[in-house]
């Protein structure tokens, strides 16, 4: 099956995964590097994952099943730590793999994709655009995984630097990109069991090449605190 896809490779980074020894083990103690990543389509909500692991037995082999175990089984999601790329280059030089590959090379084990559901937006309530507003949407990126309450309260010092203004404790920030518009916040869904975070897009004008990378620094922050990203939505 043909995946359309908004962003050519290379244009947004990999992420990097540690397969931990043991469930909550240390990370000098991992034994395999998982790397992925998310497939969007022309409006920037996923539509596929790609996924490779090393083991220094094995070397590199795609496996959308390690993906999806490491987000529907606790006892594999357990084992799975979140990195950013330079703790998963330590572990593969550890590991006797030598210097990680470039992402170019790494992106040509993720030949083995997973494909998501094709589904047309929601359309929840008044979707018009505000007054002065091209187009005005609504993503919601989920995550497997617990938050502890260190991290979700490193999270919202990170994104309201100056307090809670609303009050209820969650982690929710507001920026802008030249002229366009972002708000986020964090929630729980589905009766607990999952993390969200909903971004609330304003764009300027017709373009919307910042959303992208917008979507991809918000995941990338909360999969650094804990969190293993599932897929990325759009309501509008």
């Amino acid at each position: 099956m043909t995946i359309e896809t908004r962003v050519s490779p290379g244009a947004l980074p990999l992420d990097y995964y540690l397969l931990l020894d043991r469930p909550d083990g240390p990370a000098e103690r991992a034994e395999a590097v998982v790397v992925e990543e998310f497939l969007r389509a022309p409006d920037w909500w996923t539509v596929g994952l790609g996924g490779a692991l090393w083991t220094p037995a094995a070397g590199w082999r795609s496996s959308a099943s390690f993906s999806q175990a490491m987000r529907v089984a606790p006892e594999v999601r357990a084992r799975v730590r979140p990195v950013a790329r330079d703790a998963a280059d330590r572990t593969h030089r550890r590991l006797g793999g030598g210097p990680l590959p470039d992402e170019r090379v790494l992106r040509s084990h993720l030949h083995d994709r997973q494909v998501f559901p094709a589904a047309a937006p929601l359309r929840l309530g008044d979707t018009r655009p505000p007054d002065g507003c091209h187009d005005r949407r609504v993503y919601r990126v989920l995550f497997a995984g617990e938050l502890p309450a260190d991290r979700m309260a490193g999270l919202a010092a990170r994104w309201r630097p100056g307090g809670d203004p609303s009050g209820d404790g969650m982690p929710a920030g507001h920026g802008s990109f030249g002229d366009d518009r972002f708000s986020w916040t964090m929630r729980r869904v589905g009766g607990g069991v999952a993390w969200a975070v909903d971004l609330t897009v304003e764009l300027a004008r017709a373009a919307d090449d910042a959303v992208g990378p917008v979507l991809h620094e918000l995941t990338a922050t909360v999969r650094l605190a804990g969190l293993i990203p599932v897929t990325t939505e759009r309501f509008s």
